[in-house]
């Protein structure tokens, strides 16, 4: 077959196998469908279809293949974290700013420290964790950030399939989970500071929000059919520079849509965008990701370490979140609600390591472990979360047959 014959194929595998079996197997009823791609993309890589069937995986995903998957995955993502960053709403987390800073960042740093634990005991016990180009530090600050990262755009999607995304709680979970999005990307550039690097680093930290504010006051005056050509340019220019500066195009593109007013554009079509990258493109992310996973250390350590990683990630996050709502005074099961649900990975966090893995601050083994564990952490959720939103509904009723007056509820 010709090259292009090939990639055609493989493209043909990465669409066909994953949704046959979320439908097939019926797990649409608590996974996305992103949930089972990812999952695909492990099977359908070296360390498990390479390995049994070693020559026809040779001769399907050659080279040119691969490099030409590269770079749409590479483009989808860019697309997928601007929608992301255009989807943020700030002035929501500024006007509810004290309770929002606290749980957001309780949400964050316990599960970051839980996870640099987790990080520091891999380094302990030995093995090939620490990428050739990755200092301690780098390892264990990126680690602490996958286990407390939280995918807002998967967020979303679950929420909506529970029918609570437009309820106030829903709201107010949206606000934490938007802050420790801007979080997640502060710490990526704080992790990829380059010294050699550091005068175009600089540049571009200095130089970005001048270019932001020209870029606002153009779009503001554009008529809104240019708006989306004009903001693809603006995202391919953050894109570039960052890159350029050593900090990666990911930042740029977060950073691309975070100026960005999700107001010039029309919510449903917004919607519609991110769908339509969901179903278009991101399955070409996930099966390139499947292709970075290795088993070189046999499958149990990398079972393990995404075992060690994953209680620490879960118990990190719900410890925070319970210790918010303890000082906020939330009413009983609203802590565990929201705490699963912020536990969501996923996209985000894949994306996030896959950086990671780019720059040699992890290697392939440390990113299959991660990858194990944002699948798991996600594939949680939902089952979890919606028999604790059905007692939290049922709670009021409860309280008032009880004669327990309400202290708070979210569900009012």
């Amino acid at each position: 077959m010709t090259t292009s014959e090939r990639f055609l194929l493989a493209m043909t595998l990465i669409y066909t196998v994953p949704a046959l079996v979320w439908r097939l197997s019926r797990c649409d009823r608590f996974a996305p469908l992103v949930v089972v791609q990812i999952v695909c993309g492990i099977l359908l890589g070296p360390g498990i279809a390479g390995a049994v069937f070693p020559a026809a995986f040779g001769y399907l995903f050659s080279p040119p293949v691969i490099g030409a998957m590269g770079g749409i995955a590479a483009w989808a993502v860019m697309l997928f974290v601007w929608v992301a960053g255009i989807e943020l709403d700030l002035g929501q987390a500024w006007r509810h700013r004290g309770e929002t800073l606290l749980t957001a960042g309780l949400a964050l740093l316990v599960p970051l420290l839980f996870g640099s634990l987790a990080a520091l005991a891999l380094l302990h016990f030995g093995g090939n964790w620490i990428g050739s180009a990755g200092h301690r530090w780098q390892f264990v600050l990126g680690i602490g950030m996958a286990c407390a990262v939280t995918a807002l755009p998967i967020l979303v999607l679950l929420m909506e399939r529970l029918e609570m995304l437009r309820l106030p709680l829903g709201q107010r979970i949206l606000r934490y989970a938007s802050l420790d999005d801007v979080a997640i990307w502060g710490v990526l550039a704080l992790i990829l500071l380059d010294w050699q690097r550091l005068g175009r680093q600089a540049g571009f930290l200095l130089g970005f929000p001048l270019a932001a504010l020209t870029y606002r006051w153009a779009m503001a005056r554009l008529a809104s059919e240019d708006r989306w050509l004009a903001g693809l340019v603006w995202l391919l220019a953050c894109g570039f520079c960052a890159d350029w500066a050593g900090l990666h195009f990911m930042v740029g593109a977060f950073l691309a849509g975070a100026v960005t007013d999700g107001g010039w554009f029309d919510i449903a079509r917004v919607d519609r965008f991110r769908e339509t990258i969901l179903l278009a493109l991101m399955p070409v992310f996930f099966l390139s990701t499947g292709l970075r996973t290795s088993w070189q250390m046999g499958g149990t350590a990398e079972f393990g370490a995404a075992a060690l990683l994953l209680a620490a990630a879960v118990a990190g996050k719900l410890a925070g979140v319970n210790l918010a709502g303890r000082l906020l005074g939330w009413a009983p099961g609203e802590a565990s609600v929201i705490g699963w649900l912020l536990q969501t990975k996923a996209l985000i966090m894949i994306i996030f390591v896959d950086i990671l893995l780019d720059k040699n601050v992890i290697t392939p083994q440390a990113f299959t472990a991660l990858l194990l564990m944002a699948v798991a952490s996600t594939v949680l959720t939902t089952p979890l979360v919606r028999p604790r939103l059905k007692d939290q509904a049922a709670g009021p009723a409860r309280r008032a047959a009880s004669g327990i007056a309400p202290k708070f509820d979210s569900f009012d």
